[in-house]
């Protein structure tokens, strides 16, 4: 094991587990997207919508930048560009989120769309990278289409497609009306996620467990105001996926601090609070293109926080236990995390 000084988080091996595909295109990407659509970009122009803003500003550009995803082949360029990136994370297994809802949005075939991305992924396995998928919906474009997605979901589980989820905006349906949807997921034999406590409450966090059933719950900031549910969080073993530069950049550690949006801190990050707790939390780089992070600096600013050498190696082991993988495929990564440390 390493001293707290001379940790090398690059060379920890590492799992992604709560990351978006379209929040992942970087802007030289988005300029060839758009000029094949006959839109033309400079980067500079790109990376100005992706410049700090608050939630919705956020949500704008994610609309934006996905209107130059039209064909399978734009998915397949995206994806393949995204596993070189994870190869340069020391990231050898990925539960990569992919927007269905967006892709019914726009009246596209989302099966083609996973077809060609998953083709793409797939090219990267003899290089030590394997991708699994979770399809995810958009909590403000209704019950209907979130349960479309599910049923969309269904028919993949048998290539790769390993769990369900809702993001957007969590305050747009209340989490009891989405009961009906996720007992159809958990029936067809997906893994149950959600977004939850990023912008709501802690309520919310508590519902997605209680109500839902999830197995694990992305961002949850807002259980920083709640010891009961830090503690149920803790005795149910439920982790939650925190991605600290995401938090900052839309606003939500502002929001849960009643802060304005600019001045929210890294220092106030409840991440060492979790782990003092005995929350069990993996780190997640969530958009980084768009958020201009990377899985590695999401593991520095960890330490930056005060967590230690050893917590930041036992992060990184998390992404692994937490992963919806096999026991035997578990301990094979966690051997290989633990060498790495």
């Amino acid at each position: 094991m390493t001293s707290d000084s001379q940790l090398d988080f690059s060379r920890l091996l590492k799992a992604e587990l709560h990351v978006h595909l379209e929040g992942s295109i970087w802007p030289g990407t988005v300029v060839e997207l758009a000029a094949r659509n006959g839109v033309k970009l400079s980067e500079s122009e790109v990376a100005a919508r992706y410049a700090p803003g608050d939630f919705a500003r956020f949500i704008e550009a994610y609309k934006w930048v996905t209107s130059f995803l039209r064909e399978p082949r734009d998915f397949a360029l995206i994806a393949e560009r995204f596993c070189e990136y994870l190869l340069t994370q020391g990231v050898a297994y990925a539960e990569i989120t992919l927007s269905v809802g967006v892709m019914l949005l726009r009246k596209q075939d989302p099966l083609a769309n996973f077809e060609a991305i998953r083709a793409a992924a797939a090219t990267f396995m003899p290089r030590g990278l394997r991708t699994n998928w979770i399809f995810d919906a958009a909590r403000q474009f209704g019950l209907a289409q979130a349960m479309e997605v599910s049923r969309i979901a269904a028919q993949v589980v048998d290539k790769g497609v390993v769990a369900y989820g809702i993001g957007g905006d969590e305050l747009a349906i209340p989490t009891k009306e989405l009961l009906p949807v996720y007992e159809f997921a958990r029936g067809a034999g997906l893994n149950l996620v959600i977004h939850a406590g990023e912008i709501g409450p802690a309520s919310a966090v508590r519902d997605a467990v209680e109500i839902l059933g999830v197995a694990r719950v992305g961002h949850g900031l807002a259980s920083m105001h709640d010891e009961s549910l830090l503690r149920m969080l803790a005795e149910r073993n439920i982790p939650l996926e925190v991605c600290p530069t995401s938090n900052i950049r839309t606003g939500a550690l502002a929001k849960q601090l009643a802060k304005p949006v600019r001045e929210a801190s890294l220092a106030e990050h409840p991440l060492k609070l979790f782990l003092e707790r005995g929350v069990p939390v993996v780190l997640g780089s969530d958009d980084p293109a768009m958020f201009e992070t990377s899985l590695l600096n999401e593991y520095a600013a960890a330490a930056r926080l005060g967590v230690t050498a050893a917590q930041v190696s036992s992060l990184a082991r998390a992404g692994f236990a937490y992963a919806f993988l096999s026991d035997a495929d578990k301990r094979s990564y966690l051997e290989g995390a633990k060498s790495s440390s």
